[in-house]
């Protein structure tokens, strides 16, 4: 049994509060050069022979909303072997509101599976604010696998509905609900075989980096700028390693340790989750909404047998679901993303005191990007492929007994949702390709790690490590509650960052923004 199906999805959250500028400490170092320039010529110096057809192809862009232009670009499907086989990446830019860009600025919301082109066109501001949408091109696309390019297809939507919702028979542990899970998940990874056209074994997250090097070169950039957020870190910090000699100012929003094994990951997000749950207890406790009363102690043992309970005695919802321990668990971790979501985790829990499912249901659809009868894109299945790729297995009995003695000392209300359930990594078609090792990118300017002290997604230790083992890793805390740092209410990350971005102002590395 492997641990990576219980790794969560970490994405960018909401649409950032309004703030105030604040002040905040930089090093003053010279600003660099821009990283990247207008010009619409490809840049394929010192390419290989085998890849100059897609480094040197010309966009054609049309337009597609207020401000956005959209286009497709072709890759590899393994570059290993450039010709056998391609793929399609889709792409939208939103042009620099000064008319005047300093260049490109790629993007990515996380996951692995979050599609960059529907938030852009939905959601600008979610990915940058009003001062790198004037500076930049803003880039946003789709990596390999996911949303509108070529895209790892697994189900339809009531086959990922029995995947994702349906409760299985038996006790929880037992060997009758664990063969259930098991069989469950072999039927998803032959789903995903059957439907995907043979490119699970080329969607991993080495392969998305060096597409971005073709983005970069394709959009007329001697250099890449980058925003990347959750998951996205990871991806821009293997592009690092990948072409440091190619990076330009890159920040990385919730950073991932690419050193830390599939298991440790999982338990780290475990207790992130169980710290940031006593955190809305509090908050939840001085408030005449909660369901809960007295110490936070008391709180989270009173959370622990209402998970128990409606995990015995499902609760049906006035669509016909049926909620129990896993589905609300789901609804849980994803109102912890973000305090502006708290109040919804209030009235879900209210409502599961009282017997109702409804509002858990819309917060566990929310997490799955389930709405109506349909998902939103493919981020569940494409997530499972690139972990499943990138993450070695650490399967044995022995491993996830370990990681269950841990979780049930260090997350006791989380720990039972958490590690049990079958895994479709195990009946994975291709072997993981992946391996966790330290990135350092020797020779790159500055590389930007903001961290959160209370992210429960991706845990503040995570940006710790990564800035450290970066050569020019630069640190800027968050300090506070939810998910990522940037443009989420504190004017001090978000004007350290778009200083760093527009201007090439490196901030202090250690800076603290409480």
């Amino acid at each position: 049994m492997s641990l990576r199906r219980r790794l969560l999805t970490a994405v960018a959250g909401a649409a950032a509060l309004a703030v105030t500028l604040s002040g905040c400490l930089y090093a003053q170092i010279p600003p660099m050069a821009p990283g990247g320039g207008a010009s619409l010529a490809p840049q394929t110096d010192g390419v290989p022979a085998e890849l100059l057809p897609y480094y040197g192809q010309t966009l054609d862009w049309e337009e597609c909303g207020t401000g956005l232009d959209c286009t497709t670009v072709t890759v590899p499907r393994d570059y290993a072997d450039p010709g056998a086989g391609e793929l399609a990446l889709a792409v939208v830019r939103h042009r620099a509101t000064s008319g005047e860009p300093i260049g490109s600025l790629l993007t990515n919301p996380g996951g692995p599976g979050a599609a960059g082109v529907s938030l852009m066109k939905q959601a600008l501001s979610v990915l940058v604010d009003d001062r790198l949408a004037q500076a930049y091109d803003v880039i946003g696309f789709d990596p390999r696998g996911v949303g509108e390019s070529t895209a790892v297809t697994c189900y339809d939507p009531p086959q990922l509905d029995a995947y994702l919702y349906d409760i299985p028979p038996g006790a929880r542990g037992s060997d009758e609900r664990q063969a259930a899970l098991d069989k469950r998940a072999a039927d998803f990874a032959q789903a995903c075989q059957q439907r995907s056209d043979g490119i699970l074994p080329f969607i991993t997250t080495d392969n998305a980096a060096r597409d971005m090097d073709v983005l970069r070169a394709v959009l007329g950039d001697p250099k890449l700028n980058y925003l990347g957020y959750s998951y996205g870190t990871f991806l821009g910090a293997t592009y690092a390693g990948l072409f440091p000699e190619r990076v330009g100012r890159m920040v990385l929003d919730g950073g991932i340790d690419p050193s830390v094994s599939g298991t440790d990951t999982s338990l780290r997000q475990a207790v992130g989750f169980e710290q940031s749950l006593r955190a809305f207890m509090a908050d939840c406790l001085r408030t005449n909404e909660c369901a809960f009363a007295g110490s936070v102690d008391d709180a989270m043992s009173d959370l622990a047998a209402m998970l128990a309970r409606v995990d015995a005695r499902p609760l049906t919802a006035t669509d016909g679901r049926r909620l129990g321990g896993d589905s609300l668990m789901t609804a849980i971790t994803a109102a912890l993303y973000s305090e502006d979501s708290w109040p919804y985790l209030r009235s879900a829990l209210s409502g599961v005191r009282d017997g109702s499912a409804d509002v858990a249901f819309q917060l566990a659809d929310f997490y799955n990007g389930r709405t109506g009868d349909r998902y939103d894109g493919n981020t569940m299945e494409a997530f499972v492929a690139y972990n499943c790729m990138d993450y070695p297995d650490e399967g044995t009995d022995a491993d996830v007994a370990a990681l269950q003695q841990k979780l049930d000392a260090e997350a006791p209300v989380v720990a039972p949702y958490w590690a049990g359930g079958g895994d479709p990594c195990a009946a994975w078609p291709t072997p993981p390709t992946g391996t966790r090792e330290p990135i350092t990118a020797p020779g790159s300017p500055p590389i930007v790690v903001v961290g959160t002290t209370g992210d429960p997604a991706t845990p503040y230790d995570g940006a710790q490590s990564l800035a450290s083992q970066l050569a020019q890793g630069v640190l800027v805390t968050n300090v506070g509650e939810g998910h990522l740092g940037y443009n989420k209410g504190n004017a001090c990350v978000t004007d350290a960052v778009d200083a760093y971005l527009v201007n090439g102002l490196v901030p202090e590395n250690g800076l603290r923004c409480g």
